[in-house]
């Protein structure tokens, strides 16, 4: 599927929300997403999982090897189940990762950014805080599965990331549980 086929999909799909199924080059099972922003290299989209809206994903195009629109009874029901009633729309700029990064550092919540590959040994995974968006590269204050703060800092090339999440329910609730950034 072409770049620009899956871009007009994903736009036809912001109003009004249907679900988008989502093929990923380095992930062998699909995945949900209601777009909400679609930009000329990346997109935002609420992430579907059986029922649940479970935060916010931004990816790239670049990525993604199909997309369909999913019309069926799942769609009925997540509107039965007032799933998208009161979706919001995050005040991010996705024109690029620098940007995205920005505005997620001015939101100052924990995020995940990833490095997503079909070989595991080139998986990177780092959850945190942004603490600072360079030309290139996002300064990362990440944290451990035990919830310690890491004390030497990530430097996070733009070129690596391959998605970026925040809102979700394990970010958000391993958050509560954190001692402060030191």
């Amino acid at each position: 599927m072409k770049k620009t086929e899956i871009k007009e999909l994903m736009k036809q799909a912001i109003e009004p929300h249907k679900i988008c199924r989502v093929y990923l080059k380095y992930n062998a099972y699909y995945q949900y997403y209601f777009p909400l922003m679609v930009g000329e290299r990346l997109f935002l989209g609420a992430e579907e999982d059986d029922f649940i809206l479970d935060g916010y994903s931004i990816r790239r195009f670049k990525d993604v090897e199909k997309a369909e629109i999913k019309d069926d009874k799942c769609l009925e029901i997540d509107y039965a189940e007032g799933l998208l009633e009161n979706l919001v729309v995050p005040s991010v700029d996705i024109t690029d990762w620098k940007t995205s990064l920005m505005s997620l550092q001015k939101i100052g919540k924990n995020i995940i950014i990833e490095k997503e590959s079909l070989n595991e040994d080139e998986v990177e995974f780092a959850i945190g805080r942004v603490i600072k968006v360079l030309k290139n590269k996002v300064v990362f204050k990440a944290f451990d599965a035990d919830g310690i703060w890491e004390d030497e800092l990530w430097e996070i090339s733009f070129h690596q990331i391959t998605s970026i999440t925040f809102g979700s329910r394990y970010v958000e609730v391993f958050s509560k549980y954190l001692p402060p950034i030191l």
